[in-house]
């Protein structure tokens, strides 16, 4: 059965400027702007004064309606990264060969040594992202964006570039992974956004095998 009309406001803060042309939707804030097209997604995308934004489904299925929430999500998550932007901390966890990085001009991620490996494995990083080791942990890798996909998909090429091939993974825990994700904040430091423990835990087992 279908539904009339469906939708989902959602609030423009007072420093966020939002521009929707044709279901291209561009976010302006203090870190810089971010432009999405959706136009695929075929919903009604308008502005409700200066600081609302609707998302309207007319006649929609149940699948179709899912859809609603998806692109409000999209449209939240690109006004949080405008006004705080998006940080994601990796360790690199080694039970014998120490993993060498090096960053060139903070958009190419080199990774040296890996399994006492020659081999030197390069990650580019995504338009918008940027990446620089940490001056306050060791073996910390910092990656930094407005756009929280570019700087997700950024950290899964390092993490999958490290993967270990033809061996026991439950034996072979050396890698890359993600410890921590963080709104970069200029008033208030960094806040929480989420906490992955899977550098721990490996690090963990690592010490303990």
């Amino acid at each position: 059965m279908k539904a009339i009309e469906s939708h989902q406001v959602i609030k423009v803060p007072s420093d966020v400027q939002a521009f929707i042309k044709s279901g291209i939707v561009k976010i302006k804030g203090p870190r810089g702007e971010l432009v999405r097209n959706f136009k695929h997604a075929h919903l009604d995308i308008q502005k409700m004064g200066k600081k609302k934004i609707i998302v309207r489904k007319w006649f929609g299925i149940r699948k179709e309606l899912a859809v609603i929430r998806t692109v409000s999500s999209h449209i939240e998550n690109m006004i949080k990264g405008v006004r705080f932007g998006y940080r994601y901390k990796m360790r690199s966890v080694y039970a014998h060969f120490p993993i060498n990085l090096n960053i060139q001009d903070k958009s190419v991620v080199e990774i040296r040594n890996f399994l006492g490996e020659k081999f030197i494995r390069r990650v580019e990083m995504p338009e918008g992202v940027t990446a620089a080791l940490s001056a306050n942990q060791k073996d910390e890798l910092i990656i930094e964006g407005n756009d929280l996909e570019k700087v997700s998909r950024a950290a899964a090429r390092i993490q999958q570039s490290t993967s270990v091939k033809n061996k026991d993974i439950r034996k072979f825990l050396d890698g890359i992974y993600v410890s921590e994700k963080v709104f970069n904040t200029a008033k208030n430091g960094e806040m929480k956004l989420a906490w992955q423990s899977k550098a721990d835990i490996y690090e963990y087992f690592i010490r303990n095998i």
